[in-house]
């Protein structure tokens, strides 16, 4: 097997060692890990010495080599860290990737399974099995280290796969911390990884007589659970449909959030918010039935730790003449160093025959939330079809099936 030679290429030659000699296998007391040549010696030496194992021990060794190098990527190590942030485990003096998943692998072999599990998460946000859910801001605290509710939770998702009571079931619930991609702020999110025993399926292997057999393989069901208490947003990652993906945020609401409304869906688009820099022309037309757009808030960061939101609302001066008015070129819309990260715009709709004018608010933050709590399906579609118009958030992305980690 080839696929982890390049792994062993890039990985640092003390951790090697020591993730061979932690396998419980002879390793000659001259074997050389600082060959010269790591492109071609060292890892020949590494197989030549994987081949003199037992086969059983062999095989198991090139399926661990090779799962760690499906992991070794950008999107693995940023897995890693966020994990292992919240675990306060200090990754600061290891050599990349590689060197990353080695030690894990060696003292902390729990966690690459929710390295695997987190990466496998990561690559399906956006796609056909992925759904996220905006709660309302209530201010209501989640039960989220409540082992009751834990409990329910676990017991809820086996009813909605419609599974036998005996069927086997494990939920790994732990802590990872993302960093906002423009401020740096810490972000905590509770993670759950919820494993069930699927129905068994027939496949053909070799035997013990070297000839093809017929066995049983008991197979395992996946569904991730990401929950952000901070914007109050959870991510649901679970094959089914939107039907479940819905049953599932019930679910958690009913046991996490037992005081609070029930989520919505909402996209994760990525939010544009450079277009905001400038007092904006919303783009709109007659069918639309809008009788102004505003900018009502605007949030700011600046390196260092600066945050500043300044909010104006009214009909005859709007947010960039104020903040003009107030603060001239010491404005953040015009000083250097200030990103935008947050938004509100505020749509007013004109008043139709029969009923009368409504106003329609969007709250944008970076890099992906867009909060439309309590709105209609008409009306949030609405509201996205003309965030995308006026390129405030990005296209839909592709609806894409994700790659599940073996």
């Amino acid at each position: 097997m080839a696929s982890f030679n390049g792994f062993l290429r890039k990985s640092p030659s003390h951790s090697l060692a020591h993730f061979f000699q932690t396998k419980a296998m002879h390793i000659p007391d001259d074997f050389d890990w600082t060959s010269k040549g790591r492109g071609t010696a060292l890892v020949d030496s590494i197989n030549a010495l994987l081949s003199k194992q037992a086969n059983e021990a062999q095989d198991a060794l090139k399926a661990e080599l090779d799962h760690l190098a499906s992991l070794a990527d950008s999107n693995g190590l940023l897995c890693a860290e966020q994990i292992c942030a919240g675990q306060q485990i200090d990754l600061e003096t290891l050599e990349g990737v590689e060197d990353v998943l080695l030690t894990l692998a060696v003292n902390h072999p729990q966690l690459i399974d929710r390295v695997s599990a987190q990466a496998s998460l990561m690559r399906r946000t956006g796609g056909k099995n992925w759904s996220a859910f905006q709660f309302e801001n209530d201010g209501k605290p989640w039960e989220l280290e409540s082992k009751q509710a834990r409990d329910g939770f676990l017991g809820d998702a086996i009813e909605i796969l419609e599974l036998p009571d005996h069927r086997k079931r494990e939920a790994d619930w732990y802590q990872v911390i993302r960093l906002h991609p423009v401020t740096g702020q810490e972000i905590e999110i509770w993670q759950a990884t919820i494993y069930v025993e699927d129905r068994a399926e027939s496949e053909l292997s070799f035997g013990s007589s070297n000839s093809l057999e017929r066995q049983i393989v008991q197979k395992v069901l996946e569904v991730g659970v990401a929950c952000n208490a901070q914007d109050r947003v959870i991510e649901i990652c679970a094959k089914g449909g939107k039907t479940l993906r819905d049953e599932y945020a019930r679910a958690f609401a009913k046991h996490f959030a037992p005081t609070s409304e029930m989520p919505i869906e909402t996209p994760r688009r990525e939010v544009l918010l450079d277009h905001l820099r400038s007092n904006p022309t919303f783009n709109v037309e007659p069918a639309d039935g809008i009788e102004r757009v505003e900018v009502s808030t605007l949030d700011f960061f600046a390196p260092g730790g600066g945050f500043a939101r300044f909010e104006r609302r009214g009909e005859h001066e709007n947010i960039y003449q104020f903040l003009e008015r107030q603060l001239g070129v010491t404005s953040p819309l015009k000083a250097s160093g200030w990103a935008i990260t947050g938004a509100t715009i505020r749509i007013i709709r004109a008043p139709t025959e029969g009923k009368r004018r409504k106003t329609l608010t969007v709250t944008l933050r970076t890099p992906n939330t867009t909060t439309l709590p309590n709105k209609t399906e008409t009306d949030r579609q609405f509201v996205f079809d003309l965030l995308e118009r006026w390129q405030l958030i990005a296209a839909s992305p592709t609806d894409v099936d994700g790659i599940e980690v073996a």
